[in-house]
């Protein structure tokens, strides 16, 4: 940005910041008038060049009636939503579409959202005769360009006390990128993406091969970009994931994780805006308290981030397994996940990594070769044969040709309304005979509800920098993320939505009971984790809080379960539904 115009901007920022101070109330405080309230959202808009903007529910061309008024149905862009109501592309352009719905309405209330069937978009019931409401969705945002406008939202934020939201693609199992009144930052559009092969932090000495993102570049793009220079970054499993905004915040594992560490692990330095409004670089040799809870301490809970540099690895081979099968006899998954049980720990050994739901599984290996791997897999092969299934064993010559190859076709859904609770389960489990069984039998016993879905995507064969990072600690002898799930739908009452949650909690509790002094991944855990504090980031808890303290000692950020949080009662959070 050219300085007399950065210089102007943040002029602006602080006559924003002195003249609602003079005529707003206090923080946390209502304003003294609606009047005065639009002068302010005048002035932000004017200070960030006319990015702010008034949201609207996805949905809303398909209904005639818009918080509780007669409205003009648009046929044409309800055809459009309706088409593309599940698909991950579609809706990551949309601020006003979330990749789990249920976090576009306010739970805690009857019919205050505004959604279409999943299962069939184009379900007259779900619209007809009903009330489309903004529920949890922001009313307002600003599609962020620069960390001025963070700043600026941040001083709107002090003086009038609008609390903020931060969204970036919308994939957030835990509606931690929306909330009921918020104004919120939307990050969208910060997808710069360059390469350094050798790149050094500021005011360090080592350099590395890295990739330097925003944090509104779609993984896809960069898995792509990363191919064109002839390097492999580690990343998530879906087209559409941020790269550099919530996924690496909160740790972020990868098929990949095995062997070559969580995403936490490949951050070298993040550029992030604090709090108290202050753009700062963070990385090993300087703000290294910010650094390490950026590394795992989630959310936006310590800033805004606006850039975020990752090292990166050579082009790889990878030896790709996907089995497939129909179970046809009756205790045919339950076999299944015996066998997965019974080989996991083996499979990490040899590097491995994927995914198992249901009777598929989708593993990758950057260190074997084809003939390794084919042995490697035999017991699963052999499994999936003897039933008639599909089974490939193949070689593919980079992540890219892989990830285009497999990963687009089984990403995890979006459009439905779908709620987690995931478990890490130690090594320890596995390499004991008394272990495995307990595990077979738990998940056995939840097979009639559900399938769990399996990651082997923790960070087993990776030597970690020592108290580097800020992720639970159980990350690192860990083998498989494991979770369970329940789905609403668009018709579900708030008395069925207590059910479902109690429900997952009351399955979730016996693999907590199992793994004792185990933990969570916090980008994906129940939304009701009881005592977050240790089962998302362990002994590492009390340095994140003096971090936070440090850098936003007014609290001024804060996000459900996030480092610092305010509690439940907190009146941001009053579309959560209460259990």
């Amino acid at each position: 940005m050219p300085g007399a115009l950065h210089s102007l901007l943040l002029t602006l920022v602080a006559a924003l910041d002195v003249a609602l101070a003079l005529s707003l109330s206090p923080r946390n405080t209502t304003v003294q008038s609606t009047q005065q309230l639009l002068s302010a959202y005048q002035l932000l808009n004017f200070t960030v060049g006319g990015r702010l903007a008034s949201a609207v529910p996805l949905e809303k061309p398909c209904f005639s009636s818009y918080e509780g008024k007669p409205v003009a149905a648009n046929s044409a862009a309800c055809a459009a939503v309706q088409a593309n109501y599940t698909d991950p592309t579609f809706r990551v352009t949309q601020f006003g579409a979330y990749m789990l719905p249920q976090w576009e309405t306010c739970q805690a209330q009857a019919s205050n959202g505004c959604l279409l069937d999943s299962n069939d978009p184009t379900n007259p019931l779900a619209f007809q005769g009903a009330d489309c409401r903004l529920g949890n969705i922001p009313p307002h945002y600003i599609k962020v360009k620069s960390a001025s406008d963070v700043q600026a939202a941040l001083a709107f934020s002090r003086s009038t006390g609008i609390r903020l939201s931060v969204k970036n693609k919308g994939h957030d199992y835990k509606g931690r990128s929306s909330g009921k009144d918020t104004l919120s930052l939307w990050t969208t559009g910060l997808n710069s993406i360059s390469h350094n092969a050798k790149f050094k932090p500021t005011g360090c000495q080592a350099t590395y091969d890295a990739i330097t993102v925003g944090p509104g570049v779609l993984t896809q793009d960069v898995y792509e970009f990363a191919d064109s220079v002839n390097r492999t970054v580690i990343g998530g499993y879906h087209q559409t994931i941020g790269f550099g905004g919530g996924y690496f915040l909160g740790g972020g594992h990868s098929i990949l994780s095995p062997v070559y560490g969580l995403a936490v692990d490949r951050v070298v330095q993040v550029k992030v805006v604090t709090p108290d409004g202050v753009l700062r670089t963070a990385n090993a040799c300087q703000n290294s308290d910010l650094f390490f809870a950026l590394r795992g301490g989630g959310g936006s809970t310590f800033g805004v981030v606006i850039e975020s540099s990752h090292r990166t690895e050579p082009r790889i081979t990878i030896q790709a397994s996907v089995l497939r099968f129909t179970p046809s006899a009756s205790d045919d998954l339950a076999e299944w996940y015996s066998l997965m049980v019974n080989q996991s720990h083996g499979w990490a050994q040899a590097g491995w990594g994927g995914h198992i739901v249901g009777p598929t599984l989708v593993h990758v290996n950057p260190l074997l070769n084809h003939t390794a791997a084919q042995a490697s897999m035999k017991p699963a092969v052999d499994f999936v044969t003897a039933r008639n299934g599909s089974v490939v064993v193949e070689e593919l010559p980079s992540w890219l040709a892989f990830f285009n190859k497999y990963v687009t076709m089984a990403q995890a859904a979006v459009g439905p309304e779908l709620e987690l609770g995931t478990r890490l389960i130690p090594t320890s489990v596995f390499t004991s005979e008394a272990g495995r069984a307990a595990l077979i039998a738990l998940i056995k016993e939840n097979l009639p509800i559900a399938s769990p879905y399996i990651v082997a995507g923790t960070p087993f064969n990776f030597k970690a920098e020592t108290n580097a990072t800020s992720v639970t600690p159980a990350w690192r002898n860990s083998v498989w993320h494991l979770s369970i799930k329940a789905q609403f739908e668009y018709n579900t009452t708030l008395a069925e939505r207590k059910t479902l949650y109690n429900g997952l909690e009351t399955r979730l509790q016996k693999f907590r009971d199992l793994t004792p002094g185990s933990g969570a991944y916090f980008n994906e855990g129940d939304v009701y984790e009881p005592d977050h504090e240790t089962s998302y980031w362990g002994a590492n808890y009390p340095k994140l809080l003096a971090v936070k303290r440090k850098y936003d000692p007014e609290g001024l950020l804060d996000c459900w379960q996030c480092v610092g949080w305010k509690g439940a009662s907190d009146p941001l959070y009053q579309c959560y539904v209460s259990l």
